[in-house]
């Protein structure tokens, strides 16, 4: 029996209910009933998530439809139904559709609809993820008359705050303005590389992969000099041609050292210079008083580090715990740099911090967060020399149970800076005459700690993916001189491992004191990730577990049954790609990866933001003194963490475009070479192939796979053909010669030169397929079929 409305009258039509505040803003369907405190049906469901992405978890639906006891049982199986049937997925605890754009995305602003309204686009979008999707930029004039909110214009990149479009007429999305990042000339501006010209004209080479090349007349080149890195305006004069552009300013040479990296920096507007403001409050920091501050300058605590490190912000030392209900426990000390009390909230280091959100590291240069004379100087936890730090000391059982700890803010003095060889050399019996004296009363002490807390670590039994990461070394003229996997040392995991057990102490403190706090969360995969690498494991013979409750372990047993096998890499990157993206948020949801319920960044204040809003919520917190969390920081944490975790997408994209660029130039003198390479990604156009020994990934388009029409199977990760069932899968290894290179774009092609293998029956037959998957392969340069283009 429907209830009727809280006044008791009955009206015409369908009986209609009071909503919660916020399934008000839902435009349901006239003829929807909706009754107060039931479970509404799944379309109403889909539509408020779809229109709510900021209120889509399942505590804010319950109060939306009123949901309670039963109810917000019966919601949740509801909502997990949505989840299995892949028409949902859950990101933290908060539920979005498929595909969809993120709450918080950077968007360029790139033209004016036809009311004159602002259309944007996201920054970052996959290339094999089609057209980016259009947003709609919203500005009232009663808000920009009270400057309530930043003012975008065309050309301009944002930060901002995603919503679905409701009006089904105009663009997917609506977007509010958080923050302008950076301000373009024009909407139609471009960066590529001037190339001269007969005539004095020139040519505007892309430093993109999907970029175009422009044309330059006489009268738009200025005072461009051929390999200039320049920024130019683009006009079209035709439907065919190239199109036009002028150049508008002038950035610098890629004839120098740091070229490349210098593309990266302003293709995704990443600050790189600091102001005047912000150098002139560095250089007038003076040392840290000792006021609430403890005297820890007799604490042999020491730096272990890369060889060429240049800052030094965090310290340990261990030692055996003497208390007689703690035999065989230890202690460990962690002190990391006290950035807190240099930087202080809406300072100008602190503004121009926020605004780079943390250090981005290329092979060839540092873009740090805070000027060299915070972060190398008065930060930097020197050799010694007395430094402010704020450390945590933990007492742990000879199980690696972890008894306790508590946190300081000290002075203290590092007995010495050692780098990882350097200490991992004397632990296994090859002393210098620096480590020689430093072997029994520190190190070894140190790595006793170690193997106990490697203990706990195997009982919590986090994600042990296997996937290692290569270095470029590069010569003194900044190209590259050779790629190489580092070793891997227990000094780098003894490291590693403190620092967890530092940021969950830090965490477990402030929630304690209900200090509000960004935590760094990772979600479990959601369960259409999950249900598609099961797909895929399938066909290898492994089983992945279902159900909701997915822990690390799980994917930890998928790894070890492919430890060994000629799928190992294969199964790696598939279990990485089916992971979420790990972020910060004041809301606690745990870290799924390292398998912790509470986790924060705490370790690296001077290149993570997210680490100096912890420090100063310890300050705050513990009563320690000056440069704590202020109340307006609290209240801004959402947009905080929101603005870090968008700026450390955008520092990873440059890290990666630049690494690319420099293999690009490092192979490009090798065209027509052969190569061993490996499958490392499938798409209906084509595949991606990886080639290990250069870290280097490039494509091979699939209208040059041969001649039949090829099926993308997405279960299986492959592309076979429909006559001839040959074809490639994720995984294979493949003999492709370089045809192309782009250097300034990072774009390899390839031919393959491997004949595709048997492959398992598709999951789809080729007539199943819809036409978006059957890809013909043509002879480059033929048109396709009519019906095809």
């Amino acid at each position: 029996m429907s209830k009727l409305p809280r006044d008791g009258k009955e009206r015409t039509g369908k009986p209609s209910v009071r909503l919660g505040r916020a399934a008000k803003v839902a435009r349901l369907p006239a003829e929807t009933v909706i009754i107060h405190g039931a479970v509404p049906p799944r379309d109403v469901l889909m539509q408020f998530i779809a229109e709510n992405p900021d209120r889509a978890s399942k505590r804010e639906i319950a109060k939306a439809f009123g949901l309670k006891g039963e109810a917000r049982v019966e919601l949740k199986a509801a909502l997990r139904a949505l989840e299995d049937d892949g028409l949902v997925e859950k990101t933290r605890k908060t539920l979005t559709r498929p595909g969809a754009l993120p709450p918080v995305a950077l968007l360029d602003i790139t033209t004016r609809d036809k009311d004159g309204e602002l259309i944007a686009r996201p920054a970052e979008w996959p290339e094999d993820a089609g057209v980016a999707p259009a947003v709609l930029v919203r500005q009232s004039s009663a808000q920009k008359a009270k400057g309530k909110t930043p003012v975008g214009g065309l050309g301009d990149r944002v930060l901002a705050k995603i919503f679905p479009n409701k009006d089904a007429t105009g663009p997917a999305y609506t977007a509010r303005i958080i923050k302008v990042l950076n301000r373009r000339r024009s909407a139609n501006a471009a960066l590529g590389v001037f190339r001269a010209m007969p005539g004095g004209t020139g040519r505007i080479m892309p430093i993109d992969k999907r970029g175009e090349e422009l044309q330059v007349e006489a009268s738009g080149v200025g005072e461009a000099k051929d390999g200039d890195l320049v920024e130019v305006d683009v006009s079209r004069t035709g439907r065919f041609g190239l199109a036009r552009a002028e150049v508008k300013s002038i950035i610098g040479s890629v004839a120098s050292e740091k070229a490349i990296s210098m593309i990266a920096i302003h293709a995704h507007s990443i600050p790189y210079i600091f102001p005047d403001s912000v150098l002139r409050e560095a250089d007038a920091a003076g040392p840290a008083s000792m006021v609430k501050r403890e005297d820890w300058r007799t604490l042999p605590l020491i730096t272990i580090d890369p060889a060429d490190a240049k800052d030094h912000d965090d310290a340990v030392y261990a030692e055996p715990d003497t208390a007689e209900e703690n035999a065989g426990g230890v202690i460990v000390t962690v002190a990391i740099a006290d950035v807190s009390w240099y930087v202080r909230p809406k300072s100008a280091l602190d503004q121009e911090a926020l605004k780079r959100g943390n250090s981005v590291y290329f092979p060839d240069r540092v873009v740090p967060m805070l000027p060299e004379r915070i972060s190398n100087e008065l930060c930097s936890l020197k050799e010694n020399v007395d430094r402010p730090a704020l450390a945590v000391r933990m007492r742990f059982t000879r199980e690696g149970r972890k008894l306790g700890h508590s946190f300081h803010r000290i002075m203290m003095r590092s007995a010495a800076k050692l780098s990882y060889s350097q200490a991992q050399a004397a632990i296994d019996g090859q002393p210098d005459d620096k480590t020689g004296p430093l072997l029994e009363p520190i190190l070894k002490p140190l790595w006793d700690a170690y193997r106990i807390l490697t203990i706990g670590r195997d009982r919590r039994q986090p994600l042990e993916l296997n996937m290692p990461e290569r270095k470029i070394l590069l010569k003194p003229d900044g190209t590259v001189d050779r790629v190489f996997v580092p070793d891997r040392l227990d000094a780098h995991r003894l490291i590693e491992e403190m620092m967890i057990q530092a940021n969950v102490a830090a965490a477990e403190t402030l929630e304690a004191k209900r200090q509000p706090l960004v935590y760094r969360v990772h979600d479990a995969p959601s369960l259409a990730k999950q249900e598609t690498l099961r797909e895929f494991l399938a066909t290898l013979e492994l089983s992945l577990v279902k159900g909701g409750n997915m822990r690390a372990n799980h994917f930890n047993g998928i790894l070890s049954k492919a430890e060994g096998k000629a799928y190992e890499t294969m199964v790696n990157e598939m279990v990485l790609r089916s992971q979420s993206q790990a972020v910060y948020s004041p809301e606690n949801i745990g870290h799924f990866g390292l398998n912790l319920m509470k986790y924060a960044h705490f370790t690296s204040p001077i290149r993570r933001y997210a680490d100096l809003i912890v420090h100063r919520a310890l300050v705050g917190a513990l009563h320690l003194g000056e440069g704590g969390i202020t109340p307006a920081e609290e209240g801004a944490l959402d947009d905080i963490a929101a603005e870090i975790s968008t700026f450390e997408r955008r520092a990873m994209a440059a890290e990666r475009d630049t690494v690319d660029r420099l293999i690009a130039h490092h192979l490009s003198a090798r065209i027509n070479e052969e190569f061993d390479g490996r499958v490392s990604g499938v798409t209906k156009a084509g595949l991606f192939i990886s080639l290990p020994q250069y870290g280097a990934d490039g494509f091979v388009p699939v209208s040059t796979l041969g001649r039949d029409y090829y099926i993308y199977d997405e279960a299986h990760q492959a592309l076979t053909g429909e006559k001839t069932g040959l074809g490639y899968r994720l995984g294979d290894t493949v003999r492709v010669k370089l045809v192309e290179a782009v250097p300034l774009a990072g774009a390899l092609r390839f031919e393959m030169l491997s004949e595709g293998r048997k492959l398992p029956t598709a999951v789809r037959s080729f007539h199943k397929a819809t036409r978006r998957d059957r890809s013909p392969a043509r002879k480059p340069g033929t048109r396709p079929p009519r019906g095809r283009r």
